[in-house]
């Protein structure tokens, strides 16, 4: 199945305990359908030492969350929007549902 999320994209939450946020795409998991956003789905991990001096600690940082809870953000109309593929000469391109802008 294809992803229609790239790395860059910015995207809304639709469901879960960040629903409604927006946030950058810092990277996609094809193998399992996830990306990585940048604010959203912060959990704990506790990081031990691994060279001599280096500090350990509990860090936060970003879990990777379903693809099919995360809507592309159109730049034209700011809403969260489905994504069609339109060819444009010889390249296929990705355009908003709704306004027809170029993703």
């Amino acid at each position: 199945m294809a992803m229609n999320v790239k790395k860059g994209d910015t995207v809304v939450v639709l469901s879960g305990k960040d629903k409604g946020k927006q946030g950058k795409v810092l990277g996609t998991v094809p193998g399992s359908l996830k990306v990585v956003v940048e604010g959203i789905n912060m959990v704990t991990c506790h990081v031990k030492p691994r060279r001599q001096g280096e500090e350990g600690g509990i860090v936060k940082r970003e879990a990777a969350i379903a693809a099919c809870k995360v809507q592309v953000v159109c730049p034209k109309c700011n809403k969260g929007t489905r994504v069609a593929h339109k060819v444009e000469g010889d390249k296929k391109v990705r355009v908003c549902k709704h306004c027809g802008a170029e993703l």
